[in-house]
């Protein structure tokens, strides 16, 4: 099978343990960064060139877009479905994953925890906005950031204030969230595929930081999670629509809350910390699947035959 890694850093982990899962397995393993794509948009026949050759004998993708890319490489993604190429992760559920205050809605909708959060186009009534999570400390996050970035911690009512102040001057788009104390500054990754877990971990943030990302110095070690923080991992990940995702849990006072859905989680922080192979599990997945789609297909061509 010819699976295709859409990815702008053939230099990364991730990138490098998925090919080498694949070509373990037999599967003939492609690069493709998606922003040297061309499309062309047709009726019948929509197609798609990478570096002036046609991309016309792939069966899979997995793509790895990213968060700035959002808008190209979810196009792209979509070109590919167009022309009937299975995709591990859709392009609306990764445009869904990207939109933080849209992820939230409709994880609320599904009824899974999340922490109290608050959203307000102009924010006039800060002091008000700030009182609707709690009060301080809170968390203020930008909708677009990632990995950590365009997230503060504000300790104070006037610190609050001013970071709100600050961001709405640059027309950024923010949300208000409260801040998990009990936490510790620790929360849980739980590596989703299809329908399972393969692999968790508990990140601990660095001495005087909030964050956990092991981007920001991090670290990961092996947990074991109760059922209840998988199941809320599933169906989180469902809900969004992805069959590979990194549901990102905090436990609480009130039980497990769940602060982010990525839909193109590293690999190498929880292969590491696990010593799973959560990279082999994905090709698998990709593979099943996309082999499922073909025979489908197949089978309603037969049957518009006949």
């Amino acid at each position: 099978m010819h699976i295709a890694i859409l990815s702008q850093k053939p230099e990364s982990y991730s990138t490098r343990r998925l090919v080498e899962a694949g070509e373990v397995r037999g599967h003939r393993m492609s690069l493709i960064n998606y922003m040297q794509c061309t499309m062309v948009i047709a009726s019948h026949r929509p197609k798609i060139a990478y570096m002036g050759e046609p991309l016309t004998d792939v069966d899979a993708i997995i793509p790895r877009i990213s968060a700035p890319q959002t808008l190209y490489g979810t196009a792209v993604v979509r070109q590919f479905e167009m022309m009937g190429v299975y995709s591990v992760n859709g392009s609306q559920a990764i445009a869904r994953s990207r939109d933080k205050l849209r992820s939230l809605q409709i994880l609320s909708r599904k009824g899974i925890g999340l922490p109290v959060t608050g959203f307000a186009n102009a924010a006039k009534d800060v002091q008000g906005l700030i009182q609707e999570v709690g009060g301080p400390p809170l968390i203020i996050k930008l909708l677009e950031g990632t990995q950590g970035i365009g997230v503060v911690l504000a300790d104070t009512q006037n610190a609050a204030e001013s970071v709100i102040d600050a961001f709405r001057n640059l027309n950024a788009n923010i949300l208000v969230q409260e801040f998990i104390a009990e936490a510790g500054g620790a929360d849980l990754r739980c590596f989703v595929v299809g329908s399972k877990v393969v692999a968790s971990m508990i990140r601990q943030a660095a001495p005087g930081e909030f964050r956990s990302n092991i981007h920001r110095g991090g670290t990961g070690t092996k947990v074991k999670l109760t059922p209840e923080e998988r199941s809320i991992a599933i169906s989180a990940a469902k809900a969004m629509g992805l069959h590979v995702a990194g549901v990102d849990i905090i436990r609480s006072n009130h039980g497990a809350l769940v602060i982010e859905v990525n839909s193109s989680p590293g690999i190498e922080g929880i292969e590491q910390a696990t010593e799973k192979d959560v990279a082999g599990q994905i090709i698998e997945y990709v593979a099943t699947h996309a082999s499922a789609k073909k025979t489908k297909e197949a089978e309603k061509i037969v049957s518009e035959d006949h």
